[in-house]
């Protein structure tokens, strides 16, 4: 299948790993082992530990050993700390690659990466197609080649609720631009979004790309230091009362999606737990 298959996961940078993945286990998020990085030149600057859930995930991505290559993960962070990968599935690599070609995008080839799952445990592996110089940031399609090895039961239980990754909202003060360029890598057509702008969807989400003034109304008290950008993350929950009691000692906003962690408690990226 030549065109994204679903969206797969987002992504958040920083500089301080620990204070992050706190950040993250304190609201309520099973996470993985420490992970570091490594791609066809050898290892990378960068780790991570993920939020698997049954459908998608969360990837909280550290620059762990800044004298080494970052893959351009300190370019991003100088930016600000926040939310910017945004990986889309795909099943066939070089049909994609031909596809986007075609289109006229200069993409070198299909970019390997791999990272342990745990200490001196099994390698999960990936294969990478991201959109070059895209202004919103790690734009990109991916292909899990071990998902059995990242999916496992212990770490996709959270004791917030949540179950699934539904929407990735992009602000940009010319959507019709960063849609474009989404929907280029996607393979597929946009949607007008319901509250304007626009929507790619996808087999198990979408993703919107608003202008500030519609993102404002969505996501209530967010602005980005920087835009085009991912502002914020909608999540799908077993029970709202369980995310509520949870997430209780938080300040909480309430949205026309759900209930909102603000950026300022979510590294960065403003977190919906949707109703």
């Amino acid at each position: 299948m030549s065109g994204a298959t679903g969206l797969d996961h987002v992504g958040l940078l920083t500089r301080d790993g620990p204070a992050l993945w706190g950040v993250y286990e304190r609201l309520g998020f099973t996470l993985t082992p420490v992970s570091r990085q490594s791609n066809e030149g050898g290892p990378l600057a960068t780790g991570n530990r993920c939020a698997m859930l049954r459908h998608g995930y969360l990837e909280l991505l550290a620059l762990i050993e800044p004298a080494l290559p970052d893959n351009g993960v300190g370019r991003m962070i100088e930016r600000f700390e926040g939310a910017h990968i945004l990986a889309l599935g795909m099943e066939d690599p070089e049909g994609n690659l031909a596809r986007l070609r075609r289109a006229g995008l200069e993409i070198a080839g299909v970019a390997p990466l791999s990272r342990p799952v745990t200490d001196d445990g099994p390698v999960a592996q990936f294969e990478r197609l991201p959109l070059p110089d895209a202004p919103e940031g790690r734009v990109q399609l991916v292909r899990h080649l071990t998902p059995d090895l990242l999916w496992q039961p212990r770490w996709t239980e959270h004791a917030n609720g949540a179950t699934e990754l539904r929407e990735a909202i992009l602000v940009a003060d010319r959507p019709a631009e960063s849609a474009a360029r989404l929907s280029r890598l996607a393979g597929l057509a946009l949607e007008p979004d319901r509250d304007g702008g626009f929507a790619l969807p996808l087999p198990n989400g979408r993703v919107r790309v608003l202008a500030p003034e519609v993102s404002a109304v969505i996501l209530p008290g967010v602005e980005m230091p920087s835009r085009p950008a991912i502002a914020g993350i909608v999540l799908g929950t077993t029970d709202a009362g369980t995310t509520r009691r949870h997430l209780g000692h938080l300040p909480l906003r309430e949205t026309p999606a759900g209930v909102m962690v603000p950026p300022s408690h979510a590294g960065g990226v403003a977190l919906v737990f949707a109703r």
